[in-house]
């Protein structure tokens, strides 16, 4: 499995972010894939180490490839996540309040960028909620 977090706008026009994976299927020689992604581009970036970015919204419906570098993602209502080497992050919050990100070690910031197609299926799957008992 890969990592992958969602990012998203809700109703109250505020990021939010769920954690979760890219879903595989069984293919030949024994690998692990997901069908074919829909997508219109693929841009690499690198951002120097101590790079952070004020609040801001995705600029279209993407996947953010991690090559290097360690993020702390943060919404506006103060919830925090890591992205790591190798995550992907479905970013969806293309309107509303948006999110921020700065990095957290001493690496550069590589990435790459996927534009998704619009309407693109990406097997996307939220991680089970744990319960919580009384």
């Amino acid at each position: 499995m890969i990592r992958c977090v969602r990012l998203w706008t809700g109703e109250d026009n505020n990021s939010h972010f769920e954690e979760g994976y890219l879903e595989f299927e069984p293919g030949q020689r024994g690998d692990f894939l997901t069908g074919k992604i829909d997508a219109l581009s693929v841009s690499f970036q690198e951002t120097e180490s101590g790079g952070a970015f004020a609040w801001h919204t995705a600029p279209v419906r993407q996947l953010v490839l991690t090559l290097s570098g360690t993020l702390d993602f943060q919404t506006r209502d103060g919830h925090h996540f890591l992205i790591h080497p190798g995550n992907v992050l479905l970013a969806e919050d293309t309107a509303g309040s948006g999110h921020s990100w700065k990095l957290t070690d001493d690496s550069s910031w590589r990435r790459a960028y996927v534009i998704l197609q619009p309407g693109a299926e990406v097997p996307f799957r939220a991680k089970a909620r744990q319960s919580v008992r009384a």
